[in-house]
């Protein structure tokens, strides 16, 4: 099987920063894209970052110039660097992985079990 183990989220005050890392274990093949989600109370999971193997980003607008993605592919493990948060940054934040267990065979998608993210006022 594969885990995903994420750790560095906490409380936090306005204008702060936290690192979040995401480490994925097991029967790994190979990590394609890996990424991190968010989920607020009462609000949708909503897309945070995403990266590829290559290295290729994205990013939810909200987060535009104050978060960074990278990865460790030798580590299978993908980071989020978060800077200047605000109180509407708080929520879940969930890490996932497109894994490939076995060569020529799709993708499965993992995801880690959340780490809450607060950010006072």
């Amino acid at each position: 099987q594969v885990q995903l183990v994420e750790s560095g989220g906490g409380l936090v005050q306005a204008g702060g920063s936290l690192r979040l890392s995401c480490a994925a274990s097991g029967s790994i093949f190979r990590i394609n894209a890996m990424g991190w989600y968010r989920q607020a109370p009462g609000l949708q999971r909503e897309l945070v970052a995403a990266i590829t193997s290559g290295g290729s980003r994205n990013y939810a607008d909200s987060v535009k110039g104050r978060f960074t993605i990278s990865r460790d592919n030798a580590k299978n493990t993908v980071y989020l660097q978060m800077n200047s948060l605000n109180p509407e940054d708080t929520a879940v934040y969930y890490c996932n992985a497109d894994v490939l267990k076995v060569v020529s065979t799709p993708a499965v998608r993992y995801w880690g079990q959340g780490t809450q993210v607060t950010v006072s006022s």
